[in-house]
Order: C-alpha cells, then structure tokens, then sequence
C-alpha cells in the first residue's frame, strides 16, 4: 500500500504541472509587469518539476505500482501547456505580437504539436529531436529583450521551422553527453531568471544579457553532437 500511494504521489506531483499552467493563465489574462513576472516565475518552477518527476517515477516504479495511468502521456499534457500553450499567450496577452503578426504564434502552436506528437520526439540514445518547444524560454528573452514586432516574429517563427529540423538538443535528465555538466549549468541559469524575475537584482538587463550564455552553451553543443553523428 505505501508503494502505491508513493507512486500515486509521483503522478500528482506531475499533475501540479498543470495547476501552474491554470495559475499562470490567470496572471497572464490579468495582465501587468508584475502578473507576467509571476507567471514566468512559475513557468521555470514548472520546469523544474518537469526536470525531476522523471527521476521520482523511476525510483517509485511507478509503472508497476501506479499502471493505471501512464506519466509519459500525463507529462506530456503537462508540458504541452507549460512550455508551449501558455508561453505562447503571454507573448500575445503582453502585445509583443499583434495583429497579423501574430498568426505566427498559431504556426508555433502547430509546430509544437507536431514535435510533441511525433513517434522519435525523444531518441532512444537519450536526446530531444528538434526543437524541443522551449517556448517558456523564448518569451522570457522577448519579453526583457524589448525586440520590434519584426524581430519577435522572426524569432518565433524560426524556432517553429527548428522543430521540423532533425537536430539532437541534449536531454540531461535522459542521459547523453554534458550531463552533468549542462544540468549544473540549468541550476545556475534558472538561478539567474529567478533573480531577475523577483526583481532582486539591480541591472536586470546586464543579468538578462548574461544568462543568455546557457541558451547559447545548449544550441551549440546540440548542433555539434548532430553535426559529428
């Protein structure tokens, strides 16, 4: 019985995904500075649940003793809300796109859908294949990046066309290379968004410009472990 009720717990902590992405929703249709900074704060608490549930399955077999549903779809719903859906409304609700331009955040909508849907999404040697819709990143660096409507729209799209690419970005909680070494480095990046997004630092800009050195470390070495494959 504890067994069951531990892996039964390990579900639930994956489902409260989802309460953050009903939370978040709420802020963002409120609107203001401070409710698209709280969303974006729980976007990257959101991730981190995401980034240990796998672990806690493992170690509660929870395909054993929780069959009756299976995380890997329950994770996948989570996460289609919290990377994709919701990101994809604040940059809309904030006015970084309008009208027609945002059209392009239904292509990114489809787009996600597709590589979230896809049968190899995931490479059995333990890497994301394409684009795997960071999009809850994205709207951060647009949102405090100030870019034009053009800039946003291009950017948006872009990442939409990588998730058609058949690129290998790393998936440090699966295994691959840099695994310890890019998870150390996602602490210190999430680190550094909570700070800016709390407003505890004083040159929010100077942090921002900063933290883009893990996007930048995580694209790179995704396209040479593809590119040496």
């Amino acid at each position: 019985m504890t067994r069951r009720i531990l892996a039964w717990c390990v579900h639930l902590y994956t489902a409260t995904g989802l309460l953050l992405a009903a939370a978040m929703t709420v802020l963002i249709i409120k609107g203001g500075d401070l409710n698209y900074r709280l969303a974006m704060l729980l976007m990257v608490i959101a991730t981190i649940i995401d980034s240990t549930d796998g672990a806690l399955a493992r170690l509660a077999d929870v395909k054993k003793w929780a069959a009756r549903v299976d995380g890997r779809i329950l994770d996948d719903i989570t996460d289609f809300h919290t990377y994709t859906s919701v990101p994809l409304l604040l940059i809309w609700q904030s006015g970084l796109l309008i009208w027609p331009s945002s059209i392009a955040l239904l292509v990114a909508l489809l787009a996600s859908a597709y590589g979230f849907s896809q049968s190899q999404a995931k490479t059995s040697d333990g890497f994301f294949l394409g684009f795997p819709s960071y999009w809850n990143a994205l709207v951060f660096y647009l949102y405090f990046g100030h870019p034009s409507e053009q800039a946003v729209t291009f950017w948006v799209l872009l990442f939409a066309f990588l998730t058609f690419v058949p690129v290998k970005y790393l998936y440090p909680t699966a295994g691959g290379p840099l695994r310890r070494t890019t998870i150390l480095l996602a602490l210190i990046w999430g680190i550094m968004l909570g700070l800016v997004l709390t407003g505890s630092v004083k040159n929010e800009q100077l942090w921002v410009w900063m933290s883009l050195a893990f996007p930048i470390y995580y694209f790179t070495v995704s396209w040479w472990v593809t590119l040496r494959s």
